[in-house]
């Protein structure tokens, strides 16, 4: 090990978009962290508002996160 952290062992992207139980969409922020072992910590946050469609959900995480296209997961 070298010190530096592994990226390719944390894949995650940092926006998730899931369908809850309703049929309407959640964003979910995720942010990875490294602890002393380079080991990745994932924490994720739900931005706590429902979308009626993924594409209502990119739009919102575009123009308040500044998120760009290849960011986003699905789920």
């Amino acid at each position: 090990m070298t010190g530096t952290p592994d990226r390719d062992r944390a894949a995650t992207r940092p926006f998730l978009i899931a369908k809850d139980g309703d049929r309407k969409y959640r964003l979910i922020v995720r942010e990875t962290r490294y602890n002393s072992q380079n080991f990745p910590i994932v924490t994720q946050t739900d931005v706590g508002e429902t979308f009626q469609s993924a594409v209502a959900a990119r739009t919102f995480a575009r123009e308040r996160f500044g998120a760009v296209a290849g960011e986003f997961a699905l789920k």
